[in-house]
């Protein structure tokens, strides 16, 4: 029986005290953690602070990074981390996504990472907070068990009313879990402790309620990690106790259970499940194969995104060519958004004309003194000498031709 508390006798607040006193700081947060976020390119994120622990506020606020620009016009991906501290690789997972991989989601759809939903477990070394409480039991709204951790995600994520396609939630199995955290939780409740086995290797765990678990969304999860590391295989065709549904995969009612991963209505939802104790496993392992369970995950839902646009355009008739009237269509679907004359005309005219000549060499027919055709030569121009040639904006919606072409002008030529 664990240390603390009295067998067959649920612990009270005297207990909990007496579990408190045996933590310590093992690791900094501040360090760890807030440090990589603080060096991370704020052209391209934003850190905000969405709350605190109260029990130390100032040692340990809660933060979430958002890609930059941020438009609520686009659905949003979500990865969370460190819902229990002790699970190292997904806090140092997640930040190393953010690293390395989110870039490439960030241009077609916002991405939201919670690297370290509960700094005092990460710096503590502990499953439970600092209410002596389970944070992945706590994610239920309008409810009791709510913790400092989940009640202020929660309230950040509610109010920033995005839509979140798809959320990835990062955790570890641990030996400890056998060790520590399993007797200690029996204990609590004043329970004899029930061993149980740890698997040996990377596991999912995707919510039974959610369209049968996805099963295919969580398959390309798992096609990924393999890349990485082992995929744990079956005890008795179980993991964890829970019936295995494909190879690495298991479905449990996340929503009813609290579970951080099913705090979202998003359609693809996952929880991460890697095993750093194993004699092939490594941080650098553990932490990259979070990073593959990301980047497994959300190529899969923006692959399916793209299935789910229509594949026609919506002017025409499918499988007949366009006439004069739907070209006329077109025309009226386009309008003026910037100025020719403000960003390219008027740095022409600002040339030295001492080295440069702006020459008219013709204009658009439908509107010939809006849209002037101008070449550029150099001083003097010799027809004795060879001639190079730059052209840009021939596609005029591509920006860094035409401006490109006019910063050399400016700095090279």
């Amino acid at each position: 029986f664990y240390p603390i508390g009295t067998p067959g006798q649920p612990w009270t607040d005297a207990e909990r005290d007496q579990w408190r006193a045996t933590t310590k700081v093992q690791r900094s947060y501040s360090e760890e953690v807030v440090q990589k976020l603080n060096k991370l390119d704020e052209s391209s994120w934003e850190v905000v602070q969405y709350g605190s622990l109260p029990h130390d506020p100032d040692k340990y606020p809660l933060y979430a990074v958002k890609s930059k620009p941020w438009s609520g016009d686009r659905p949003t991906v979500m990865v969370t981390g460190g819902v229990h501290g002790y699970e190292t690789s997904g806090v140092q997972g997640s930040i190393l996504f953010i690293q390395t991989e989110a870039a490439k989601y960030a241009k077609d759809v916002n991405v939201l990472v919670f690297p370290c939903v509960s700094p005092w477990g990460y710096e503590c070394v502990q499953r439970w907070n600092y209410q002596v409480l389970d944070p992945n039991r706590s994610f239920k709204r309008d409810s009791e068990c709510q913790t400092y951790e989940s009640k202020q995600l929660m309230a950040y994520v509610d109010g920033l009313n995005a839509d979140i396609i798809c959320h990835v939630d990062l955790h570890e199995t641990t030996d400890t879990d056998a060790t520590e955290f399993r007797p200690a939780k029996f204990a609590e409740k004043g329970l004899d402790n029930v061993q149980g086995v740890i698997p040996d290797g990377f596991y999912l765990v995707g919510d039974s309620k959610n369209e049968g678990g996805q099963l295919d969304f969580q398959t390309a999860i798992i096609e990924s990690v393999k890349k990485v590391t082992h995929i744990a295989p079956p005890d008795d065709g179980k993991i964890i106790g829970e019936e295995v549904v494909r190879d690495g995969i298991i479905i449990v009612p996340a929503k009813e259970l609290g579970l951080c991963g099913g705090v979202t209505h998003a359609k693809y939802t996952t929880t991460t499940e890697v095993y750093p104790d194993s004699p092939k496993a490594s941080d650098e392992i553990c932490n990259r194969a979070q990073v593959a369970a990301v980047t497994g995950a959300f190529d899969y839902v923006m692959a399916a995104m793209c299935s789910d646009i229509k594949r026609f355009y919506p002017i025409g008739t499918p499988g007949q060519p366009w006439t004069d009237a739907e070209r006329d269509q077109w025309r009226a679907t386009t309008k003026v958004q910037r100025s020719y004359s403000e960003e390219v005309v008027q740095k022409l005219n600002k040339l030295d004309e001492s080295s440069w000549e702006v020459v008219q060499y013709g204009s658009l027919p439908h509107d010939p003194d809006k849209y002037p055709l101008y070449a550029v030569k150099s001083k003097p121009w010799s027809g004795d000498r060879p001639t190079v040639m730059v052209t840009g904006g021939v596609h005029g919606y591509e920006t860094s031709g035409v401006q490109g072409s006019i910063l050399f002008i400016q700095t090279e030529a």
